[in-house]
């Protein structure tokens, strides 16, 4: 079996659970995280900002990804820059379209820039 801290490819935990980011922070070879509303909402958890934060707490050195939850371009906007302003090391989500199917590209584009 291959050394896991030599593989081509990133790793990247996902999920909302504090225990098991905790546990995968722990092994080197994972060399990032990524959560969304939806894990988020099925782990329970009702106050979006405050989990990503201790998120955060745990894993202050990696990227970290969290995606907006709002469905109008103006409040995924809105939410990204709030996002991006909790640390160093996040990265923000935007799905590439909303429910009703309106694109988020120039979103993207602004958000890029």
């Amino acid at each position: 079996m291959a050394n896991l801290n030599s593989l081509k490819i990133k790793i990247f935990g996902d999920g909302a659970d504090l225990g098991n980011i905790r546990a995968l922070y722990s092994q080197p070879f994972v060399k990032g995280f990524t959560t969304n509303p939806t894990l988020m909402r099925q782990a329970g958890i009702d106050d979006y900002k405050a989990s990503a934060l201790q998120v955060l707490q745990i894993v202050p050195d990696r990227p970290v990804s969290f995606e907006v939850f709002s469905d109008d371009i103006a409040g995924m906007e809105a939410q990204a820059h709030e996002i991006n302003s909790w640390g160093r090391n996040v990265n923000v989500k935007i799905p590439i379209t909303n429910t009703r199917g309106e694109t988020t590209a120039p979103l993207v584009g602004r958000l890029s820039a």
